[in-house]
């Protein structure tokens, strides 16, 4: 009898309060998740948020304690039905530490029935081409890290998630993951990463979903998050005798200016720069820089998680998805 369900199919991911409790604590509070297909999605948020639980879920190594998910319209109380189209990397990677790498994807590929042909293209694929031969005890963690990413794209999987993949890894090996994950999901694949690294996932991500103390806090494009932001306009006189005056000008135009050394910043969208700009030449106020700061996935996060009272709530139709 088969478990599908009428999941949307532009979906990859769909939840309705997913719950874990460990006791009497729930890891996991009433999620909902909605996650598209063919877009690299990013999970973040403080350790212990329930990052990890809730991956362990969707691939069927915990059971939930309430609520359902479906994974390509099967349900997770059934992953044998998805999981040969799943592939994953789920904390550190365990490999056999006295064969090479290259044996290793060799071993993993015999027991899943997957394309042997394809082990020294994933080494290749991952920067570990020239290192395939070398015993895996002699791999660098960041090495290891690209050896887990290449074992779980054995099965040429259409859902890949990756629970902090760059970890140890430098940055030139940090830029080698992003290009692989983007030329994957450029091909198709959804991916699913779980980071701590705000500033790498906003680079990486089209997709986000924030959680925080087991609770959904936000899910969307990163560019309807950042956008949603109030962003900051900076204005530097020429002369510095005019701060004060140009503090004042932000203020009676109703965004309160206020005076950070030689600059004033006022809350205000991008679209007001301009119009500061003739203000500013109105009153003989001559401005030697202007410049928008629009905020960071950084601030949005803290802004998020700083008080429950203040968490932002969001689906992806109420902002548009980045494809």
């Amino acid at each position: 009898m088969s478990t599908a369900t009428h999941a949307l199919p532009d979906l990859a991911v769909r939840t309705a309060g997913l719950t874990k409790h460990y006791g009497s604590r729930a890891v996991v509070d009433s999620i909902d998740l909605e996650l598209p297909r063919g877009v690299i999605s990013g999970f973040v948020g403080p350790n212990g948020a329930g990052k990890t639980t809730t991956l362990r879920m969707l691939l069927g190594l915990i059971r939930p304690s309430a609520g359902t998910g479906e994974v390509f319209g099967h349900s997770i109380a059934h992953p044998a039905e998805y999981l040969s189209r799943v592939g994953s990397l789920i904390e550190a990677p365990a490999f056999y530490p006295t064969i090479s790498g290259r044996r290793n994807l060799e071993i993993l590929a015999s027991l899943g029935r997957h394309n042997m042909r394809r082990v020294d293209t994933l080494l290749g694929q991952v920067g570990l081409g020239d290192r395939g031969g070398d015993r895996f005890k002699s791999y660098s963690l960041g090495m290891k890290q690209r050896l887990g990413i290449a074992a779980a794209l054995l099965p040429e999987p259409d859902l890949l998630v990756l629970d902090e993949p760059t970890n140890g890894l430098d940055p030139a090996g940090i830029r080698e993951v992003r290009a692989l994950l983007r030329e994957l999901a450029d091909d198709g694949l959804t991916v699913v990463v779980s980071s701590h690294l705000l500033g790498e996932i906003q680079t990486i991500c089209d997709h986000l979903v924030v959680i925080d103390d087991g609770k959904l806090r936000f899910q969307g494009s990163i560019d309807g998050l950042l956008g949603a932001q109030t962003a900051e306009v900076i204005a530097i006189p020429e002369h510095t005798g005019d701060l004060q005056r140009l503090a004042e000008l932000c203020t009676h135009a109703g965004h309160v200016g206020r005076i950070e050394g030689a600059a004033v910043h006022a809350p205000a969208p991008a679209e007001w720069a301009p119009e500061l700009n003739r203000l500013a030449m109105g009153r003989g106020i001559t401005l030697a820089a202007l410049s928008v700061n629009r905020g960071t996935l950084e601030d949005a996060f803290f802004a998020m998680t700083a008080n429950d009272d203040h968490a932002i709530l969001a689906h992806p139709q109420e902002s548009e998805v980045a494809a």
